[in-house]
């Protein structure tokens, strides 16, 4: 579908379209995408079959900070899942 006929069906404007597109990630955004990587990393070392309680204290002790309801988002965002 064109972008005019969209942004006309959103109530959108079109300048406001293009200069979302071109701004930059936002601070939370790029918090994630490092703890997306030390989740990963984490995941691995462990064996993977730790699960996101578990992955948030070990994550802790490397002086990463987050909650658990946000490491077990970005794990099933990722499809990461414990080996059982």
């Amino acid at each position: 579908y064109p972008v005019t006929w969209l942004c006309r069906t959103l109530a959108v404007s079109c300048c406001g379209f293009y200069a979302w597109l071109k701004r930059p990630p936002s601070r939370r955004a790029q918090e994630n995408e490092r703890l997306r990587v030390a989740i990963r990393a984490a995941h691995n070392k462990t064996r993977r079959t730790y699960s996101a309680r578990r992955l948030q204290t070990e994550l802790a002790a490397e002086g990463i900070v987050a909650g658990r309801d946000r490491i077990a988002r970005l794990r099933r965002e990722d499809g990461i899942c414990c080996i059982q």
